[in-house]
C-alpha cells in the first residue's frame, strides 16, 4: 500500500454496546477501521434510527480486545470526519 493512500477496512457485521457518561448505552454496529495520518480510528453507526455515525479513535490491545479514545482537538476531529466521509463515497 502506498504510503499516502488511506483504506477503509471493513469489519465483520460486529455490535458493540457503547456505556456513555450519564448510564446511557447505545447498541452500534461497527462500520469499519480507517486510518488517518498514521492513527486508527474506527466508525459506529449507532441502531437508534438516526443517521448519526460515532467515530473515535481506536487503538487494539490485542486481536480480541481494543480501546475507543474520544476525539477532543476539533481540528484533528475534522480530518477524521473529511476522510471518513471522502472513504464513504469512494464505498457507493
Amino acid at each position: 500500500m502506498a504510503e499516502n493512500e488511506k483504506n477503509f477496512i471493513e469489519e465483520e457485521e460486529d455490535v458493540i454496546t457503547l456505556e456513555f457518561e450519564d448510564g446511557e448505552e447505545v447498541v452500534c454496529t461497527i462500520l469499519g477501521v480507517f486510518d488517518v495520518n498514521d492513527k486508527e480510528y474506527i466508525a459506529l453507526i449507532p441502531e437508534d434510527g438516526t443517521d448519526d455515525v460515532y467515530l473515535y479513535g481506536y487503538k487494539e490491545i490485542n486481536e480480541e480486545e481494543y480501546e475507543l479514545i474520544d476525539i477532543e482537538d476539533d481540528a484533528e476531529f475534522e480530518l477524521v470526519a473529511k476522510e471518513f466521509e471522502a472513504l464513504t463515497a469512494e464505498e457507493e
